[in-house]
């Protein structure tokens, strides 16, 4: 016991010692365990060794367990769920219309989490894996079991993208019935009114499960309505023991209506007015995937999982010209100006075999992963067409032609594979090297017209390379229930469409011939465990090499007006320290819970991320806050539960000039702000009732500034709300 509460009351002061940076909030947490391929205690924990044909061991991982929490699943309300998650950091465009929030790690940029990997049951849901790694579609929180998360470079096994991998887990049917219905029906403020079902069960061999959820919001800002469906159905054949099979499909539907940006001046006069109201959205999304796994014997598995995406997005508003200051005026007589329609499609299709085997030497189990990745995308995107003068969601081309600025198509070729291999060395020791060779081919054709509107120009342009990449993992075991890990791996980002042409800015911008990709490595080095069933922790340091990092710089034309130069501005440093515990403070002294439980975590980053060489040397990384703390407090009691969430992110800025003011609110300082949520369930048998409020203060902020749409300007983030739901199981 001694050495239980040694390891418990270090981690404390670890924890302590980071948050008191800032301000002096403890860093405490809570705990029940369950062993299922991963470990969690009330909420977060972290992935075994191995799971799933993935190694783990040695990785920076997490899996949160969306069962065990209070938080608004209706909304998505991504700072209740992934917040836990140390330095994890939002792009919060809900308020304007736009409900794709982001979300990035270290320092790195969380704009439709372009920086991760993300994945849905293991397969990838972005718009293009690397040449438009956006996500538009996310799974709804209230669907999924758990979301598992591989931070620094993700394992080799996975690919090699700086910010790590999102993989949404869905639920799954009972095995025990054949029919099973749930339903949620929650409201709020604003007009929210959603609606999630879900029928799943087995029969015989066969498992089934499916889910619909509808959403429709007014909107705290005006000209920000919403309305979005998702809908998700899985069947899988169990033949035997040793084989299955299974199809999934997924879909979202939304139609948005964008409120537009703000300048500075207008987000502090009035961060909730809206100065469009002819900006609109839409988007169909189609994913269907295959996956099927067959265990050659009990030591060795192979799997395939093959995801087909066709979507598009069409978009028709008041376009970026003169900022969010030039309003979108209606003149007596005239009417509206045209309107700027633009339309994208994502075709794109994903396999990956991954072979995971076990096998003996000298009487210890080592652990073998080998796989390959096969991905084909397509992407076209149609620019600059004229749209009507109305105010509706028409989103058709009215010019006479049906001409386009910008006709362009895009294709992306990868072929990964990859092998990490787990060697046991004694008792307490595993040691992890990996390789993956990466071949990579993005090509972009088509035509623009030039900046006087009077030709086309011919665009065909293509970049190959192949690119080798290499890391080791360390884990040691400190006690039954410890470890430290440590891992160094390679990592990079290839070049994306935007910067084969610069799409949404004037043709007579300029493309650096010698733009390389964003190299670089992740590092990490840390101790996490738990005690018993009250107290867990994770505390670790990183060190990210970001290097050539690509931005816009403005320069001076020909003609004495002002053009674009896109290319690598310098190499980034992000170094910091993430700290997360929770303590269940009734359970540490007793295991008399008449009077229920009461748990504390605290979810600390520090993170100095700063360019260290080339023209911005020794600024600040863009949309890079130096400290996100969040601390959580739950109180239960039988079927009730409750939780409050404290949460603090610092200042940063929006550009790698560190600029703090600019007219057109495009770039410029993003303060520091505090937000605090309150949620609460209770459960009584098959019924449950939920409700809550988040931003408590009515805290007036932003994550978000943009050169285009929702904006262009300041995002403004959600102001106080509430909801309440009401929930059923038969």
């Amino acid at each position: 016991m001694r050495t239980n509460r040694g390891v418990l009351f270090a981690a404390i002061a670890l924890s302590l010692s980071a948050s008191a940076q800032v301000h002096d909030t403890g860093a405490i947490i809570l705990g029940e365990i369950s062993i299922k391929g991963y470990k969690s205690i009330t909420g977060m924990g972290h992935l075994k060794e191995v799971n799933e044909e993935v190694i783990y061991s040695g990785q920076k991982n997490e899996v949160l367990v969306l069962d065990s929490m209070d938080a608004n699943t209706a909304q998505d309300n991504p700072r209740q769920v992934l917040g836990r998650v140390p330095g994890s950091n939002y792009s919060e465009t809900e308020g304007s219309g736009f409900p794709a929030n982001g979300i990035g790690f270290r320092g790195l940029n969380p704009t439709q989490s372009v920086e991760s990997n993300t994945r849905q049951n293991g397969y990838n849901i972005a718009g293009d894996l690397y040449g438009y790694p956006e996500s538009y579609y996310m799974t709804p929180l209230e669907a999924l079991d758990r979301i598992e998360l591989i931070r620094g470079a993700s394992s080799l096994q996975f690919g090699p993208q700086f910010g790590g991998v999102v993989n949404y887990i869905t639920k799954s049917a009972p095995t025990n019935k054949k029919f099973e219905f749930t339903t949620e029906e929650t409201a709020g403020s604003y007009g929210l009114l959603n609606t999630f079902n879900s029928a799943g069960g087995t029969i015989g061999k066969w498992n089934y499960y499916s889910f619909v959820k509808a959403e429709y919001a007014d909107g705290q800002r005006s000209n920000a309505t919403m309305k979005q469906m998702s809908a998700f159905g899985r069947v899988e054949f169990r033949a035997s023991e040793k084989f299955r099979i299974g199809l999934e499909y997924s879909m979202m539907r939304n139609m948005l209506h964008m409120p537009g940006g703000l300048d500075d001046y207008e987000f502090n006069t009035n961060p909730f007015a809206s100065y469009r109201s002819r900006n609109w959205l839409v988007t169909p999304w189609n994913i269907v995937a295959l996956t099927a796994k067959y265990k050659l014997s009990d030591k060795t598995t192979i799997s395939i999982k093959s995801a087909l995406n066709i979507s598009s997005r069409s978009i028709v508003w008041k376009s970026e010209d003169g900022g969010p200051e030039a309003p979108d005026v209606f003149t007596p007589g005239v009417g509206y100006n045209e309107r700027e329609v633009e339309s994208e499609y994502f075709h794109n299709s994903t396999t990956e075999v991954r072979l995971l085997t076990q096998y003996n030497v000298k009487g210890r189990e080592q652990t073998l992963a080998a796989g390959v990745r096969v991905f084909y995308g397509k992407m076209g995107r149609l620019e600059g067409g004229i749209g009507s003068t109305g105010t509706d969601a028409d989103f058709k081309n009215y010019d006479p032609d049906n001409a386009y600025e910008h006709d362009l198509t895009f294709h992306t070729t990868n072929v990964a594979p990859f092998i990490e291999n787990t060697f046991h060395i004694g008792d307490r020791l595993s040691v992890t090297p990996g390789f993956r060779f990466e071949y990579l081919n993005s090509d972009v054709q088509g035509k623009v017209m030039d900046s006087t509107g009077s030709f086309y120009i011919n665009i065909n342009s293509s970049k190959p390379r192949f690119i080798p990449l290499a890391g080791i993992a360390i884990q040691v075991k400190t006690s039954e229930n410890t470890d430290v890990y440590g891992n160094i791996t390679q990592a990079y980002t290839p070049i994306s469409y935007s910067f084969l042409y610069p799409m949404g800015l004037d043709v007579e911008a300029k493309i650096d011939p010698n733009m390389k990709d964003i190299s670089g490595y992740n590092a990490d080095l840390g101790w996490r465990g738990h005690v018993h069933n009250y107290f867990t922790f994770d505390v670790s340091g990183f060190y990210m090499a970001h290097n050539n990092n690509i931005a816009l710089e403005t320069v001076n034309t020909s003609g004495g007006g002002t053009g674009y130069f896109e290319t690598n501005i310098g190499n980034a440093i992000h170094r910091g320290v993430e700290a997360y515990a929770e303590l269940n403070v009734v359970k540490l002294f007793t295991d008399d819970y008449r009077f229920g439980t009461l748990s504390v975590f605290n979810s600390f980053a520090w993170d100095k991320a700063t360019y260290e060489t080339g023209m911005y040397k020794e600024n600040d990384v863009e949309y890079a806050p130096q400290v996100i703390d969040r601390v959580g407090l739950t109180y239960a009691w039988r079927r009730f539960s409750t939780t409050f969430l404290y949460s603090y992110t610092a200042k940063s800025f929006s550009d790698a000039g560190n600029t703090l003011f600019s007219p057109d609110a495009e770039v410029g300082l993003i303060p520091a702000f505090s937000v605090m949520d309150w949620a609460a369930s209770v459960k009584f048998g098959r019924y449950n009732i939920k409700a809550g409020v988040n931003n408590l203060g009515d805290a007036h902020y932003f994550t978000f500034r943009t050169f285009e749409y929702p904006g262009p300007g300041i995002i403004p983030s959600m102001g106080r709300s509430w909801y309440v739901g009401f929930g059923m199981k038969l």
